[in-house]
């Protein structure tokens, strides 16, 4: 990595480091009552509790996000993909997709448990309509913003339709699609947590739910640290892809 990328992740390091030790400080100096807001340092202590069965939970919440996440990217991307290269499907498709995404996905939620059933596989549905739609709206975008004057260059070297797609309009629309990407992993987060609270046994939402009545402050902490660690992996993964695709195409250029 360049010395500016170091630079970049130790700055970010050091804020988060500073707003914990702000946190911490400020718990101890306003005396802050446990069950109000406990210290890093005490809901790091419930990592220990075995009854709480940590690893479950996170894999269950894991799954819900990835899975619907990695759906929702597959289906985006073919759908804008369908409704750039056929005017005729653009026509039909595309009123019905903002129709549909009209549709409170939350409430939604009940009809899916009687479709789906109660489980993972709901919540994972929950997830992908909610992504669905800004990476099917931003890839569609970048797909038909594409310079004349590229056009323009590749039929007067008799190019086919295929090649303008995969040398022009594909490479040109990969910052469209990492953008929508990006906005859809605050989303998957988002859907996957509403989907436990409505519908689960198990997962960090309902975790949360469940220790909440026990004013467990300390491990509803902890649980939602979880969860944002879930969806900083996901967006660190996100930022790896756009790094790796996004400058080999500009340096192929």
């Amino acid at each position: 990595m360049s010395a500016d990328t170091w630079r970049k992740i130790s700055i970010a390091v050091a804020v988060h480091v500073a707003f914990v030790a702000v946190w911490w400080l400020a718990v101890i100096l306003a005396d802050v009552p446990e069950f109000i807001l406990p210290t890093p340092w005490l809901a790091l202590q419930t990592l220990g509790e075995e009854n709480y069965n940590w690893v479950r939970h996170f894999s269950i919440t894991a799954q819900e996000i990835f899975g619907g996440y990695i759906l929702a990217v597959v289906v985006g991307v073919t759908f804008a993909v369908l409704t750039t290269w056929s005017r005729r499907l653009d026509e039909m498709l595309t009123p019905l997709l903002v129709t549909l995404n009209m549709i409170p996905k939350v409430a939604m939620a009940p009809l899916f448990i009687v479709w789906l059933r109660f489980g993972i596989q709901t919540n994972i549905v929950i997830t992908f309509t909610i992504c669905f739609f800004p990476i099917l709206l931003n890839t569609a975008r970048g797909l038909r913003e594409v310079e004349p004057e590229l056009l323009d260059l590749v039929k007067s070297l008799h190019g086919n339709r295929w090649q303008v797609f995969t040398k022009i309009q594909l490479p040109g629309a990969l910052p469209y699609v990492f953008s929508g990407m990006k906005v859809a992993t605050v989303l998957a987060v988002a859907g996957a947590i509403v989907g436990e609270f409505i519908q689960s046994d198990g997962g960090l939402g309902w975790f949360m739910l469940i220790t909440q009545e026990a004013l467990n402050t300390d491990a509803m902490v902890m649980a939602l640290m979880l969860v944002t660690l879930i969806g900083v992996l996901l967006y660190g993964s996100v930022i790896l892809l756009e790094r790796i695709f996004v400058v080999q195409d500009a340096r192929v250029e």
